[in-house]
């Protein structure tokens, strides 16, 4: 993205960037940095830049951006050189995100941010992907393998189908970057996450093979996450953990952070949660296809307000 703002404001729009990730940001530093911002149209290239940065970079939502610009200074500081395009370590930050985003992007079944779409392959089996998720087909005569790439997925095979195939040497597999989930007649969820991966299964069973431990077969209603070298216990399943795939979110006593970290995966931009009103509870379900309209509900549910600095930055604090 070409630069067309000064080094001096690309600075100032870091330290307000990382002030406003700050627990202690207050009504008055909104002000100033809104006096800031219009005082000079050098400043709001500046800031616009980074908004502009946020809407594209799937990798930006939630926890994730806040965690990556509330390191320490120096980490912090290069963290924001990727946002504003500085220095040899935003370069080097910038490449590795492109790279991951390329994928995405040539993925053959992709969705956008807060989009689900479904696909029927050439076998019969129906493909869901959730919000902002990449899935590759790798189907020939020896294997019928989904690459996914990033995001969350619905499998829903046919028996009959999947039985034959696998006797013709054509097993369905879902490949992750931990390991592999073989379908065993089935309707099952899989999701990407950092270092993980989720498995939940809906119908009959799968076989998941981490890529260093022994296969493990997961029934119906059972779901489990596991690493490259180990499978969790299996934990009862829910029809709330499966509520995206009609396009709502489904909270029974859950903590605000962890709604809000769930929510942030269908809206662009940083949805940050205050410490001071992480631990709240509440219950509900929330269709998806708003997500401001649930941002603003929560306020008539909880002790919280919702601070917007922008489109793509907001703040939900205990009141």
């Amino acid at each position: 993205m070409k630069r067309n703002f000064s080094d001096t404001a690309a600075d100032q729009a870091a330290e307000w960037l990382t002030a406003l990730m700050a627990s202690d940001f207050s009504a008055a530093d909104q002000e100033r940095w809104q006096q800031w911002r219009a005082a000079d149209p050098d400043h709001a290239r500046a800031w616009q830049h980074i908004e502009a940065v946020c809407a594209r970079l799937h990798g930006l939502r939630g926890g994730a951006a806040y965690t990556a610009l509330s390191t320490p200074p120096t980490s912090r500081r290069n963290s924001i050189a990727v946002l504003l395009g500085l220095g040899v370590a935003g370069a080097a930050g910038a490449l590795g995100t492109r790279t991951h985003q390329w994928q995405e992007l040539t993925a053959d079944l992709r969705t956008s941010v807060g989009e689900r779409r479904q696909w029927t392959l050439d076998d019969g089996t129906r493909v869901l992907l959730n919000t902002a998720s990449a899935v590759n087909l790798r189907f020939d005569a020896h294997q019928r393998r989904l690459e996914l790439v990033t995001g969350e997925i619905r499998i829903e095979t046919g028996h009959a189908t999947t039985v034959a195939a696998a006797a013709a040497g054509r097993p369905f597999i879902v490949q992750t970057a931990q390991g592999s989930v073989r379908a065993l007649g089935t309707a099952f969820t899989v999701r990407q996450m950092v270092g993980r991966t989720q498995v939940d299964v809906q119908r009959s069973a799968v076989e998941i093979t981490p890529a260093g431990a022994a296969p493990r077969r997961l029934d119906a209603g059972q779901r489990t996450a596991f690493s490259a070298t180990a499978i969790d216990a299996p934990t009862p399943s829910s029809s709330d953990n499966v509520a995206w795939t009609l396009g709502a979110i489904v909270a029974d006593e859950m903590r605000l952070a962890d709604f809000l970290a769930e929510l942030g995966r269908y809206r662009r931009g940083v949805l940050r949660c205050d410490p001071a009103a992480a631990e709240l509870r509440f219950s509900g379900v929330f269709p998806l296809k708003d997500t401001d309209a649930i941002l603003a509900m929560l306020p008539k549910s909880l002790p919280v307000r919702i601070r917007t600095f922008s489109a793509y930055w907001v703040h939900v604090e205990k009141r």
